[in-house]
């Protein structure tokens, strides 16, 4: 099998000691997806761990530097899909990470219904007519805008997947926070932890983690806020032991 393809590079993760495929023209992941991978809890050996809007399949690479158990990465886009299984292969992770071609609204009907013990979506966040944010390439455009998912179709598509006390963990931007908490509710996940992040202290936040379990008590609790960057432009010492595995 072919390793690299165009314009594909073969970036480090460096806190994992893993390898992923990247792509200027396709899809690179950002930060968000680093946030969503160290937020969410996720059983440590046993148990079955889903992952929506894979993209590359970065979200599965860094969860199987936590845990032994499945995961089960779901993209849309055959390109994205192909380098991901490709990252995945180098790796060699085939025995627990499998990446599945296909749409998340069909997620729950081929891949089994409350069968899985967390779910990690980072969806698109903007809004299919928000014209003005749409990037021209498709890949991202599909990535990055409600153009095949909606934020109210994640949600549900996540509770329909998760077994009863399972946690679902999302990445989104705060504005949608309220929008977030009433899907949620309407499909019987119940948040629990909130984290904002912000680029610099003093600044507003513009990231949300948010972790809900599935017919969980209402009992919500809001965490530290997490600053990206020092007054210099340099990483902080939490963003720092995120992205490169320093001690804090």
């Amino acid at each position: 099998m072919e390793l690299l393809k165009d314009d594909e590079r073969l970036d480090y993760l460096l806190a994992e000691n893993l390898r992923i495929i990247q792509s200027p023209s396709v899809f690179s992941f950002s930060l968000d997806a680093v946030l969503l991978a160290r937020f969410v809890q996720i059983p440590k050996s046993k148990g079955h761990i889903i992952d929506l809007c894979s993209g590359n399949g970065v979200i599965p690479l860094f969860l199987s530097a936590r845990t032994k158990a499945k995961i089960t990465g779901v993209e849309l886009q055959p390109r994205l899909h192909d380098m991901a299984t490709r990252s995945i292969a180098y790796n060699k992770l085939e025995a627990q990470i499998d990446m599945q071609l296909g749409d998340v609204n069909d997620a729950p009907k081929t891949l089994g219904i409350e069968k899985y013990d967390a779910v990690t979506c980072n969806p698109p966040y903007f809004l299919a007519n928000e014209l003005s944010e749409q990037n021209a390439n498709e890949h991202y455009a599909i990535a990055r805008h409600e153009i095949h998912l909606t934020l109210e179709q994640a949600i549900e598509a996540s509770s329909r997947l998760l077994k009863q006390g399972g946690k679902a963990a999302f990445v989104h931007r705060p504005g949608r926070l309220l929008d977030i908490v009433t899907a949620m509710r309407a499909n019987r996940l119940e948040p629990k932890r909130i984290q904002f992040v912000h680029p610099k202290r003093g600044k507003e936040a513009n990231t949300l983690l948010i972790e809900a379990i599935k017919d969980g008590k209402p009992d919500l609790k809001i965490l530290p806020p997490l600053y990206v960057y020092e007054d210099n432009n340099e990483y902080t010492k939490e963003v720092r032991a995120l992205l490169y595995g320093e001690q804090q």
